[in-house]
């Protein structure tokens, strides 16, 4: 599996994910993409699965410590206190001693971002957590979170697919020497029934989805996120590392972004985003 290395946390470059995936589910697939190779699961308070993908973890046979493990919590815990008290619980579910990765989930301004870094460092001065990060935080948000931390913030994971430019936030974090985990590749099923993507897929032997997987993590510290609740899709998502795009076939993908293709930008939570011009 390739890796991706920011701040000495070395992050499989591809993830399976959890999002909106109920724990019956969880239970059914992910065991199975474990043994599949999968190594970076990623998970969070608000998905309401925590304690599934600790089971699913927990009874695949492979060392905790060869999984690459995240988790979020959530705004509504963002008080120090309750911060602390929700890690404990995650990792409580999670049938662990630590995580690998833990994240803000979204931006808040209910409590201050200096007081919501401060709980993320004392959970991994605790030993609760390997490495910290944010999620769907704009340019300014990751720069005073770096400012903030004593530790490395080591990835904003954020949404990325071919429709969607997200080349200011990618500079900003190479600059700062972060990752990018990249969420909804799949831009909520509209990349497999792309042509661009099927006619580039087609020169590989490979399908949409697996091109756009590749392109992602083809791209310099950039992490992919996958997810599927079909078993045979999953070999499809894991078998995206025996090819190359061209910088043409890249360049073409990048050119799919349009000024509305953002899809994910809840009310209450969503910052300013940072605009392509």
């Amino acid at each position: 599996m390739h890796t991706v290395n920011a701040h000495g946390a070395n992050i499989p470059a591809l993830g399976f994910g959890t999002f909106r995936m109920p724990g019956p589910d969880v239970l059914r697939i992910l065991p199975k993409a474990i043994a599949l190779g999968f190594r970076h699961i990623d998970t969070a308070q608000i998905y309401r699965n925590e304690a599934e993908v600790g089971d699913a973890i927990q009874a695949s046979g492979i060392a905790r410590s060869d999984i690459f493990l995240t988790t979020k919590v959530w705004v509504d815990q963002y008080k120090h206190a309750d911060f602390l008290a929700s890690v404990d619980e995650s990792l409580n579910k999670l049938k662990t001693d630590h995580v690998d990765l833990l994240l803000l989930h979204w931006p808040s301004r209910g409590v201050p971002l200096a007081e919501q870094i401060g709980a993320l460092n004392a959970v991994k001065q605790a030993g609760k957590v390997r490495h910290i990060g944010v999620s769907n935080f704009n340019t300014k948000l990751m720069a005073d979170s770096v400012a903030l931390s004593d530790a490395p913030v080591v990835t904003n994971q954020i949404e990325y697919h071919p429709y969607l430019d997200q080349s200011i936030v990618l500079d900003a974090a190479r600059a700062a020497g972060m990752s990018i985990t990249a969420y909804f590749a799949m831009a909520d099923g509209k990349v497999p029934n792309e042509p661009l993507l099927k006619d580039i897929g087609a020169k590989h032997g490979k399908t949409a989805a697996q091109v756009v997987l590749r392109w992602l993590t083809q791209q310099d510290g950039v992490i992919a996120l996958s997810k599927t609740a079909t078993e045979s899709r999953l070999s499809e998502n894991f078998d995206v590392f025996d090819f190359d795009l061209s910088g043409d076939e890249m360049a073409a993908i990048h050119r799919l972004a349009r000024p509305n293709g953002r899809i994910v930008s809840p009310g209450g939570l969503a910052p300013d985003w940072d605009r392509v011009d």
